[in-house]
């Protein structure tokens, strides 16, 4: 039988979004989202719900109300609920959906809704891998016995070999790189040149210039006003095929 808590205590301040966790990842996802539309409907209008599969975002779920008050409602009634014999725990959603900022704003707001939460996501990616490459730099603890006669250590093959480049194993690969103004653009054709790089990415607000790398072919430098300016760009043009071979071209941000 289902039960309900008297806890509601939320972190994140009043919206129309709820966040749930602490879901049954076991349960496939149209059968979930069929229970949990089930659920908060009573509580008012549903106009999205947003549940995924993939490993990071198991056993969480976003269910976007009509309006904040309806969202107020589920938190305070549904939260600790049972569902699937585990207890849900609600909070509102740190940020507004796309659904709702669609709903309520004009199509300017909505890009430039779609841009910062893209370019919050790409930074928490380019942390994320710092991290893991910080946790793969640090030493493994040494074994060594507290008494006992001392033995000869056999070298491991490699022993003594250390890397040209001190800080390779804190480099952050490209695709993680968090956002900044300028953009790096790699695999171009070689017959492409300034004029032709403006043409594409000189559709995106704040576009300041094109830079050729002299002497290298098939790379360049695209600067912009701001971050806003070049993580529209890259979201619209990674991918991109151009020349008569259909290169595709590969969009990053600039290492800083």
């Amino acid at each position: 039988m289902a039960t309900l808590t008297a806890q509601s205590g939320t972190s994140n301040p009043p919206n129309a979004t709820v966040y749930v966790k602490n879901l049954e990842e076991s349960i496939k996802i149209d059968q979930l989202k069929e229970a949990l539309t089930e659920i908060f409907s009573e509580y008012g209008t549903v106009i999205d719900l947003v549940a995924k599969k993939n490993l990071k975002a198991k056993g969480q779920a976003f269910i976007v109300f009509e309006d904040t008050e309806a969202a107020e409602r589920a938190i305070k009634e549904v939260q600790g609920f049972e569902l699937f014999e585990k207890p849900m725990l609600l909070d509102y959603a740190r940020t507004q959906s796309d659904a709702t900022v669609q709903r309520e704003g004009n199509p300017e707001e909505f890009e430039s809704h779609k841009r910062r939460r893209l370019a919050e996501k790409e930074r928490k990616q380019a942390h994320e891998a710092a991290e893991a490459q910080k946790k793969l730099k640090r030493p493994a603890a040494s074994n060594v016995p507290e008494s006992g006669p001392s033995r000869p250590i056999k070298a491991s093959r490699g022993a003594g070999l250390k890397s040209s480049n001190p800080g390779a194993g804190a480099v952050v690969p490209e695709e993680y790189l968090p956002p900044n103004k300028i953009l790096f653009v790699q695999n171009l054709p070689e017959d492409y040149d300034v004029d032709g790089l403006t043409s594409i990415f000189g559709r995106f607000e704040g576009f300041r210039e094109v830079r050729l790398v002299p002497g290298r072919r098939g790379i360049a430098f695209v600067e912009y006003e701001a971050e806003a300016g070049a993580i529209s760009a890259k979201e619209n043009t990674a991918g991109m095929t151009l020349g008569e071979d259909n290169k595709f071209i590969k969009v990053v941000y600039q290492r800083q």
